[in-house]
């Protein structure tokens, strides 16, 4: 979906899964900077916006998701994640409960897949389940804002800022007030920055909780059975993951970014070594300068240096080995 935000001054349209919201307004670092400061926002409508509403949606859902919401208090954030029967991650879900309806928005294009697989679960369970992505969007503002929050939005309080369920009606006057827009580019920079995993960024088709640091965020060990669970609780108690998560720092005298895909080996192999692993997402820190997450091997050790292509890393531990 398009968001109207794109007409604001300088709006670059983001691309790829992201289309619909701006990439940036004109100065990538400028709106990293504000973000960093805790002023302005970020426009995220192009995110999926599911709710479940009914007096049975806590329990039933805690039977679903990997993370413990049987007794989620109203108003508190959490994520959770939907897993497949062997244990990849198939959903990722930040969410929160207004006393009323739980709210989730979730990676663009996997609303419709996660609605229909929530509709064939509910059984004889009080529960609704709808897919709001036409009238609700999402707008993130980061942390230390002291921009108001609309009368009767949904709202994610989070460490890294709160994410806001608005009426789509509502953007335009939203952003006439809530400071300077910034794009996706500045958002996923600071992301990065945070060693945050995305999914469809840094999973594929057989990723599995341990290799990002989801265990806890998003995944709780303590609680009943849900499907994959096997799997998270085998890999916690008796084995490692494969695969790590790592913070990579890139040469910052090369032009352009390894992009995503671009395979890692070990320094001291060159080029044409052994693959250790690849890029998830790279960026342009104001800050660190060029970075970025990356899964590697869990054998690689921690002080190898790293090329990504023909660009030299250095690694920063994430998920440790």
């Amino acid at each position: 979906m398009k968001s109207p935000l794109l007409t604001l001054p300088g709006a670059v349209p983001a691309e790829g899964v992201d289309e619909g919201v701006a990439a940036h307004y004109g100065d990538l670092f400028r709106e990293q900077r504000a973000l960093a400061d805790g002023t302005g926002f970020v426009d995220l409508s192009h995110r999926g916006v599911v709710t479940v509403s009914g007096p049975e949606r806590l329990g039933w859902l805690h039977l679903l998701l990997t993370q413990h919401v049987q007794e989620l208090p109203p108003h508190e954030a959490t994520e959770a994640l939907i897993l497949s029967a062997n244990g990849h991650i198939e959903h990722a879900l930040y969410l929160v409960d207004d006393g009323e309806t739980t709210w989730a928005h979730v990676e663009p294009g996997t609303q419709e897949a996660l609605v229909a697989y929530l509709e064939s679960m509910k059984f004889f369970y009080r529960v609704e389940v709808a897919d709001r992505t036409e009238d609700i969007a999402v707008v993130h503002l980061p942390a230390g804002s002291i921009a108001g929050v609309p009368e009767g939005a949904a709202v994610r309080e989070t460490p890294y800022g709160r994410d806001l369920f608005l009426p789509r009606g509502e953007l335009e006057e939203f952003a006439r007030t809530a400071g300077p827009a910034a794009g996706l580019l500045a958002y996923e920079a600071l992301r990065v920055e945070q060693h945050r995993p995305r999914l469809g960024f840094e999973t594929d088709h057989r990723t599995i909780p341990h290799e990002l640091g989801w265990i806890g965020s998003a995944v709780h060990l303590q609680k009943g059975c849900y499907r994959g669970q096997e799997t998270v609780a085998r890999v916690q108690n008796l084995g490692k993951p494969p695969r790590r998560l790592v913070f990579l720092h890139l040469d910052g005298s090369e032009v352009h970014l390894p992009v995503p895909g671009t395979e890692l080996r070990l320094a001291d192999d060159g080029p044409d070594g052994r693959k250790i692993g690849f890029i998830t997402t790279s960026v342009r820190h104001h800050e660190l300068g060029p970075v970025a997450l990356a899964l590697v091997k869990r054998n690689v050790p921690v002080d190898a240096r790293l090329l990504a292509g023909d660009t030299a890393a250095a690694q920063e531990t994430v998920v440790e080995p």
